[in-house]
């Protein structure tokens, strides 16, 4: 069974910066899309970011540049960025791998922004 286990999160001021990683729990060949979700309280889950295989890459319009996607395809893993972060950044973030038409999930890390 894969497992992803996210990393990275915390409490963090207003402008201040961090870095998600998320990795499987074994080593996965030809990996799909990666995707990082977030969900704030009492709100729905919403797509922050997402990387294809190809390296193209999608941003919500609200983290449009001062978050960056990125992947390791050799470590499994993918990464976060996020920098010049605001109060409503706060949420529990997920990561999602796309293998062999299954979307597997990691239990999601929070991150909360003072402000």
């Amino acid at each position: 069974q894969v497992q992803l286990v996210e990393s990275g999160g915390g409490l963090v001021q207003a402008g201040g910066s961090l870095r998600l990683s998320c990795a499987a729990s074994t080593t996965l060949f030809n990996i799909g899309a990666m995707d990082w979700y977030r969900q704030a309280p009492e709100k729905q889950r919403e797509l922050v970011a997402s990387i294809g295989r190809d390296g193209n890459t999608y941003y919500l319009a609200s983290v449009k540049g001062r978050f960056t996607i990125s992947r390791d395809n050799a470590k499994s893993t993918m990464y976060l960025q996020m920098n010049s972060l605001k109060p409503e950044d706060t949420a529990v973030y997920y990561c999602q791998m796309e293998h062999t038409f299954t979307n597997y999930w990691g239990k999601g890390i929070l991150v909360t922004v003072s402000s």
